[in-house]
């Protein structure tokens, strides 16, 4: 099984994935997905609900092409599937804490700022 792995990682088929969109493009979409898994431990007070459900939909639009499209692209599947989860959880985090008064605390906050400041 090892012998048939180096034989095709070197083989011509491998190198033409290698230098094309098919493998390129979806690593470089990786940032996004990222990106969000990063943002994870940060304040869910940064979070955009509009960006954050554009990119849902976005990445359930990209599914469905990496499925369909001939030859069938996993890694770009792979990477719209992690980056919808990501997205989801931001959403459900935002949500928590706009429905906890996250949003009125972090008025509060910026006025208490500027009294101190005045």
């Amino acid at each position: 099984m090892a012998q048939k792995l180096v034989s095709y990682v070197f083989s011509r088929e491998f190198g033409r994935y290698l230098c094309s969109t098919h493998f390129w493009g979806p690593v470089a979409n990786w940032g996004i997905p990222l990106a969000a898994l990063a943002d994870m431990k940060r304040d869910p007070d940064i979070i955009s609900p509009k960006m954050t459900a554009a990119l849902c939909i976005y990445s359930g639009l990209f599914m469905r092409f990496a499925w369909k499209v001939i030859p069938r692209n996993s890694l770009l599947l792979a990477c719209h599937f992690t980056n919808e989860c990501a997205q989801l959880i931001q959403l459900s985090r935002w949500g928590k804490w706009y429905a906890e008064g996250g949003d009125s605390q972090k008025t509060k906050a910026v006025e208490k700022e500027s009294e101190s400041v005045d």
